[in-house]
């Protein structure tokens, strides 16, 4: 696969607007462990493999294991995730399908864990992600 095209040089502002939201989502005070499963979760879902590369490698330098990294694909089937990390990976995964709308459970188990501007930051933080799952996948992105 070659890639095909560079967003950032074919348009720069529409790149520059994209940072904009990275680093307002980086700001809202998401837990950093959390927006590491968030961003890998969803790179997973989408079969982005030049973020899964980003992520994991920034998830290990921010002290994330190699065992939860591994486990993610199996979240539901493993420990090692605590109940607030299993209710953002499956909003993750039902806000980055959205094939029948964003279950109600899962909305309301957010809610366990997190106040309505949380939940609102958590909601940019995954359509962030997508947006440059979709252009890493678009532009044929591999990993270094």
């Amino acid at each position: 696969m070659q890639k095909r095209v560079s967003i950032y040089d074919a348009e720069p502002n529409a790149y520059k607007a994209m940072m904009g939201l990275e680093t307002y989502v980086r700001h809202t005070g998401i837990d950093h462990k959390l927006l590491h499963l968030i961003k890998i979760r969803a790179s997973q879902v989408n079969g982005c493999a030049y973020c899964i590369n980003m992520h994991t490698t920034d998830a290990r330098k921010d002290g994330e294991t190699e065992q939860r990294i591994y486990a993610l694909n199996a979240w539901r089937e493993t420990p090692y995730f605590t109940d607030e990390e299993r209710a953002v990976l499956a909003f993750t995964e039902a806000v980055t399908l959205i094939v029948n709308h964003v279950p109600d459970d899962v909305y309301t188990e957010m809610t366990k864990f997190f106040d309505e501007q949380k939940i609102a930051q958590i909601i940019v933080a995954i359509a962030a992600i997508n947006a440059w799952n979709r252009m890493g996948i678009a532009a044929n992105l591999m990993p270094a």
